[in-house]
């Protein structure tokens, strides 16, 4: 129904109130979160709760931002579909920039389901590391039936892989690269085309990958550097300082031996996965220790779980065992919200509970820090998308559409 204005009129505000909430910047307070037209728009200990809002009583639970993982093969590596749906790597050329994740992402693929059980609101999909440069990456919400809809950021970043994976990959082909060399040659190579590419004013001459590569060279997006061992760490450094971009570090197993260079250049890392096993020469060093030692070493750090690698609604816990192997509490929570939404450029969003911010909020029935504790309701631009029955223990997903 319209106004007398012939407008529509605005939706209801709601006001979880009650909450017990942990805004990531900001002391923990018990209170209310107001949430209008999708976004935050007060919250406090004392917020009035506006005329004609519907009102949730969260009889002191946990209200947090959704959690925000920044590595995830969500949709292209479908689960249970084998082959058919596996569109994680376009393995037919070393440089393939050009692709995109977008165009893989199964938004029905029921990991996003287990995102929003475990009350992850956002992800990365990246393209994976079978090449040395590998396409586009996308940040997008966890729920959605047209992936339009749900996209964040677009493209988010470009993939790069160094270390084993692109050498046997190539190697196992008889073409470059089959070392380590070949893989930085090859990256080496692709930008100083892209540079060249870059100085033409030739409008026809259009090409995907160069026009890729050129948006990390102007720093449009990051250069996401698939690296484990702290000699491909150096390299990745290497080469950012050459052609100068904005490099972040994705799984980063060895890198607390490089850490205090590291923090000292600002180069954040997205940690994990922490839950295998050292099942190649890469993951020797894995340790649930190592984010402790990184964000010791003043490393600002993010916790992946690379799902399917680890199953995403496994992302708090990695982070609650990475506290009683030393990280501290703070960071914990900051590297499964602010840390990754700032790497995706989205810290003015998402990532903390603040007014102006998305509505994108997770009530868990108490600290989710804690194992037994469990998202009881999960909200994304102020609309509720899932809801778990104590009573039935089962949880229900909005219907896509």
């Amino acid at each position: 129904m319209s106004s007398p204005s012939g407008t529509t009129p605005p939706a209801p505000a709601t006001a979880i109130t009650n909450a017990h909430v942990v805004p990531i910047d900001g002391e923990p307070f018990d209170g209310t979160v107001v949430v209008e037209d999708g976004r935050i728009t007060a919250l406090g200990s004392s917020v009035p709760v506006p005329d004609g809002a519907t009102v949730i009583d969260a009889a002191g639970k946990w209200l947090l931002p959704g959690f925000v993982d920044a590595h995830v093969h969500l949709g292209t590596h479908e689960e249970g579909e084998g082959t058919a749906g596996d569109d994680t790597n376009e393995m037919t050329e070393p440089n393939t920039a050009g692709v995109r994740a977008i165009d893989a992402i199964n938004p029905y693929d029921p990991g996003f389901d287990d995102a929003l059980a475990g009350g992850v609101t956002t992800v990365n999909v990246n393209p994976g590391s079978g090449n040395p440069i590998g396409g586009l990456a996308v940040a997008i919400h966890t729920h959605g039936r047209y992936l339009e809809e749900m996209v964040l950021r677009s493209p988010s970043g470009l993939k790069s892989a160094l270390g084993e994976n692109p050498k046997r990959v190539y190697g196992g082909k008889g073409k470059m690269p089959s070392t380590r060399l070949g893989t930085a040659l090859v990256i080496r190579e692709a930008f100083m085309k892209a540079q060249n590419y870059m100085g033409k004013d030739d409008e026809n001459a259009r090409d995907p990958h160069l026009e890729a590569l050129a948006m990390v060279l102007r720093r449009e997006i990051p250069w996401r550097q698939h690296a484990h061992r702290a000699d491909d760490i150096a390299t990745a450094l290497r080469i950012a300082d050459e052609f100068g971009y904005d490099l972040v570090l994705d799984h980063g197993t060895e890198a607390h031996l490089l850490g205090d260079v590291l923090a000292e250049r600002g180069t954040p890392v997205l940690i994990g996965p922490l839950f295998t096993t050292k099942s190649k020469v890469e993951l020797r060093g894995r340790s649930i220790a190592n984010p402790g030692k990184l964000a010791r070493a003043g490393v600002e750090i993010s916790i992946i779980t690379d799902h399917p690698v680890i199953p995403i609604n496994f992302l708090v816990h990695q982070a609650t065992l990475a506290i009683k192997e030393g990280l501290d509490r703070e960071t914990a929570l900051r590297s499964i919200t602010i840390n990754p939404a700032k790497v995706l450029g989205l810290a003015d969003r998402l990532g903390s509970l603040a007014v102006g911010k998305d509505a994108d909020l997770v009530l868990w029935s108490g600290d989710p820090l804690d194992v037994m504790q469990r998202a009881l309701q999960v909200w994304i631009g102020g609309t509720e998308v899932y809801s778990y029955d104590t009573e039935t223990r089962s949880g229900t997903v909005a219907p896509r559409g």
